[in-house]
């Protein structure tokens, strides 16, 4: 299934190349928790790759901390496009590394533009070396749910119908799922939604424009968004979702996966019913039948 237009999608993030840097407080967010995040966990990891790096915020994001940086050993930087001078271009569908390459995958803000999440895990998962470890952070479904409603509700009004204009993201209940059908052991998908405010909507859309993260659907049968269907939006947008001061708001959420490369030396999880200890014995209380009343 085609959604997106990788190639139209790659032109409109190099075009935001120059300046993306005063639009990058997404990406900072989920690099500073993705370098929290590798903090936690005490061992080394050779080869690093940096999946969607952009300009390369999540590597210096986890350079900067000694504890990170002490772990860390070669980190490639790999990009969709040569506008931000990664160690190398390539495409998160079509991932051009050999199995078993790294031992540690990051990636901040990038993967919700794949065509097969589940494809790209299943390639992130080959080439991590056995107990290796993915970190990946893409947007999530309630993200930009303020402009969704008001393009949609300002289409219907005025078009008596309408299409969307706002890329589909991952909801965080099927995070872990995908995880697990791409192989990956002990996956964990959570979530954090941001609240951010603007001045007016159109700086929102400028935002996202400064970010590379306009839409670019494959399809585009859809009647294309007039200006009259944009203004409307914009002024129901400023009805609905302004706060006393006359700012207006709009969510981001973040789901980060997390899992780890199979590997013969990890816990696993025992067989139901092959416990050897009772739970009332470690715990060290007494326990009671089934409808018996406690002393």
């Amino acid at each position: 299934m085609r959604i997106f237009d990788r190639a139209l999608h790659a032109r409109r993030r190099s075009r935001a190349a120059p300046g993306f840097g005063a639009h990058a407080f997404l990406k900072q967010i989920a690099a500073e928790d993705i370098a929290f995040r590798v903090s936690a966990i005490n061992r080394r990891f050779d080869r690093v790759l940096d999946l969607g790096a952009h300009d390369g915020l999540l590597t210096r994001t986890l350079q900067s901390d000694q504890i990170v940086r002490d772990r860390l050993g070669q980190v490639i930087r790999a990009d969709l496009t040569a506008a931000y001078r990664p160690s190398i271009v390539a495409d998160e569908e079509a991932l051009p590394f050999a199995d078993a390459s790294f031992d540690l995958i990051v990636s901040a803000l990038s993967l919700h533009w794949v065509n097969d999440l589940p494809g790209a895990l299943i390639q992130i998962r080959r080439i991590l070396k056995p107990d290796g470890m993915f970190i990946g952070a893409v947007l999530g479904g309630r993200t930009l749910t303020e402009l969704r409603q008001s393009l949609l509700s300002a289409e219907e009004e005025i078009r008596g119908g309408a299409s969307n204009r706002i890329s589909p993201y991952l909801d965080v209940i099927d995070g872990a799922g995908l995880l697990q059908r791409a192989g990956f052991a002990m996956p964990v998908a959570d979530n954090d939604a941001r609240t951010v405010r603007y001045a007016h909507p159109l700086r929102l859309l400028a935002e996202l424009r400064g970010m590379g993260e306009t839409a670019a659907f494959a399809d585009r049968s859809a009647p294309p968004l007039t200006r009259a269907i944009l203004m409307r939006a914009m002024e129901i947008y400023v009805q609905r979702f302004s706060d006393a001061d006359g700012r207006v708001r709009a969510t981001f959420e973040f789901v980060t996966l997390s899992g780890w490369s199979p590997s013969p030396d990890q816990p696993k999880a025992k067989r139901p019913g092959s416990a050897t200890v009772r739970l009332a014995d470690a715990l060290g209380v007494k326990e009671h039948g089934t409808g018996e009343k406690p002393g």
